[in-house]
């Protein structure tokens, strides 16, 4: 019988895993958890493999418990850090806890009466227990010589060494381990590959104060085929809020996933299934040019993380760069659609009344040399305003012709395009 350990193999997620732990999912249901750290207002792309890791845990009728880390977000983890991390204020955590918490809602079930999802906060616990109970019950079961061993530690103290706070998170982080043990009979702590090390000092640590065997499951640090970091665009990291990162951008960064990247992700990041991920891999090896892949990874991962509202827009958005008309998207779309196209701003009574003709607006968008070469590529048919053709070079441009008054696009030919921007005074 197929068990999530299977399951997580098929689709490459498992880097490591300590002993006996697919006999373990065989045997009895399992309780797992994963800790989210809160140092960002958001979850980004990164993110997602891990929360892929406890959907497959609550679709095989396992139990997830997903930590948002407010008490370990005050600390920092040193793990793949090369310097000390800014120390965030209560308040700045807790906001951080509060949208992470948002997002994994989106992905577990919490009313599931068989096997619904738990979500809490380590600061419920870690932010009430003594420091001298700590040293005692938690401190005592671990030695400085194992600690300094640890790779995140060993590499901060050959750079610019690492701070008493920093080196004691693996205590803290060992520390959930053993209290999710104790309250929910948590027996599997999963994560990233960079968090080996302190998974298993958590396992360490129960098997210590308990004399049990607990387990740990880490999932590969995500590279594309190319070597750079996962998660990345050429703007920063892609947010799963919409307001850091807008789904169209969103859906964007998965449409652009190289054809060597692409059924890897289609893996880890969609529940689709075997059948239908070999599938879409036959159309990346026979029809690549149709990117039908692609855009079947953008659609799954988009509805996920933004539901389909969102989705709809973002394809809506994504097809007026291919022509379709703007009529529909509101300002702050057409804006961040065209972010990345040249633009020019015009001053607003330039627009007024009949407005200006087409044929200077082509040329001060820098679309023609000259007045000249503007209206041939009118008369010809080479130029769309609002991606509507516009063949009579005697036509004006008034305010009316201004997506919210603010701005028109212009382009020449099938997709050079140009924004311009009405000045607001």
């Amino acid at each position: 019988m197929v068990n999530v350990f299977d399951e997580f193999e098929s689709r490459g997620m498992v880097y490591d895993a300590t002993e006996d732990l697919r006999q373990l999912f065989t045997s009895e249901k399992v309780t797992a958890y994963i800790g989210f750290d809160p140092s960002a207002a958001s979850l980004h792309v990164g993110n997602l493999l891990t929360i892929m890791g406890l959907v497959h845990l609550q679709r095989y009728g396992h139990t997830p418990i997903a930590v948002a880390g407010g008490g370990t977000g005050l600390i920092g983890d040193p793990s793949g850090k090369s310097q000390e991390r800014r120390l965030l204020s209560k308040e700045e955590v807790q906001a951080n806890v509060e949208g992470i918490k948002e997002q994994l809602r989106r992905f577990l079930d919490f009313e599931t009466k068989t096997n619904p999802a738990i979500l809490v906060n380590n600061a419920d616990w870690l932010t009430t227990i003594s420091l001298t109970d700590f040293l005692r019950d938690v401190g005592k079961h671990f030695t400085v010589n194992a600690m300094i061993a640890k790779e995140s530690v060993k590499r901060r103290l050959e750079q610019e060494g690492i701070s008493f706070t920093e080196f004691s998170y693996i205590l803290l982080q060992s520390f959930d381990y053993l209290f999710l043990y104790e309250k929910y009979h948590c027996t599997l702590q999963m994560g990233g590959s960079d968090q080996w090390g302190n998974i298993t000092a958590g396992v360490n640590l129960i098997r210590r104060v308990h004399g049990v065997k607990v387990h740990g499951l880490v999932f590969p640090l995500l590279t594309t085929a190319s070597g750079t970091k996962f998660g990345k665009s050429e703007s920063g990291a892609v947010w799963l809020d919409a307001e850091l990162t807008s789904p169209y951008r969103f859906y964007q960064y998965w449409i652009n996933t190289e054809d060597k990247d692409v059924v890897t992700c289609l893996k880890r990041f969609t529940l689709l299934s075997a059948q239908e991920i070999k599938d879409l891999a036959d159309s990346v090896a026979t029809e690549p040019e149709k990117r039908n892949t692609q855009r079947k990874l953008a659609r799954e991962v988009t509805r996920a993380v933004h539901g389909e509202e969102a989705l709809e827009k973002a394809e809506q958005a994504s097809r007026v760069l291919f022509g379709e008309e703007v009529r529909s998207l509101n300002l702050p779309e057409v804006l961040d659609i065209f972010a990345d196209v040249p633009s020019v701003e015009l001053e607003k009574p330039l627009f007024s009344g009949n407005g200006v003709t087409l044929v200077d607006l082509v040329t001060f968008a820098g679309l023609a040399q000259s007045k000249s070469e503007a209206r041939r590529l009118i008369q010809s048919g080479g130029i769309y305003l609002n991606n509507i053709r516009s063949t009579d070079s005697k036509n004006t441009v008034s305010l009316a012709s201004a997506i919210e008054g603010r701005a028109i696009i212009l382009r020449k030919g099938p997709k050079e395009y140009r924004l311009v921007k009405v000045a607001e005074s």
